[in-house]
């Protein structure tokens, strides 16, 4: 992809994960100083490169699971690159991931309770379905957000994310990976191929296990540079609180 195509892409992502409307090319357009001509050839190319494609209703696109993927992998290699380079470390704490560690802290003496406050802190903060394990036990918060969303109103989605939500727990006891972030997108879920659900989730060390998980589940439509950031920072603190 060129520059300006992968500019457009982030745009779209973007765009699409604020409003929930398609997006079309005469609102890039005025977004990037060209005309909608040229939009739509660049958006072409992306529908092409499958990276997009266009709802049967709308004149709009939407990002497609591979489109999120590419998004979702230039933030990730962004995030390890201030990592390596130590830029992280001077990046202020914004209000956001404050108020989880206020949760936290509150209950640093029992860590059931500071996880569950970490959980409840992820739903306010995204809107999403919160999720984490305690010890043998998976603790849910926040399902009316996640069945909110208007990708969730059928009975069909909503039964393919019951039951990704079914199969969470052994999932997450048996097979769930072992690096400090995972993001899964729509199809890609191990547990929910059909339920164009994404599940973000980050290990940490906890009194239970070595491997406690704190994470979000909601729609592939994700502001996922907020959300990643917050799952990551909620479980660096429950590690080196508890």
């Amino acid at each position: 992809m060129t520059e300006r195509q992968v500019a457009i892409l982030v745009a779209i992502i973007e765009q699409y994960a604020e409003v929930a409307v398609p997006v079309g090319s005469v609102t890039l357009a005025k977004l990037f100083g060209v005309s909608s001509a040229t939009i739509r050839s660049e958006m072409a190319r992306l529908e092409e490169l499958e990276m997009i494609n266009q709802p049967y209703t709308s004149a709009g696109r939407i990002p497609t699971d591979k489109g999120y993927r590419f998004y979702v992998n230039q933030l990730t290699e962004r995030e390890e690159q201030h990592r390596l380079s130590g830029r992280d470390a001077t990046l202020p704490v914004d209000r956001s991931a404050r108020t989880i560690d206020a949760r936290v802290q509150n209950h640093a003496d029992r860590a059931d309770r500071a996880i569950r406050g970490a959980v409840d802190s992820l739903v306010e903060l995204t809107q999403n379905m919160g999720l984490a394990t305690i010890g043998d036990e998976l603790y849910l918060s926040g399902m009316s957000n996640l069945f909110s969303n208007p990708e969730f109103r059928d009975v069909v989605s909503v039964q393919a994310v019951a039951r990704l939500i079914d199969n969470l727990e052994p999932w997450l006891r048996e097979t769930a990976p072992n690096e400090p972030l995972n993001v899964y997108i729509g199809s890609e879920n191990p547990i929910g191929k059909t339920s164009g659900a994404s599940l973000i989730i980050s290990r940490f060390r906890s009194p239970f296990s070595d491997h406690s998980y704190i994470g979000v589940l909601g729609p592939t439509r994700q502001s996922y540079a907020r959300v990643m950031r917050l799952v990551r920072h909620a479980g660096a603190m429950l590690e080196e609180v508890l």
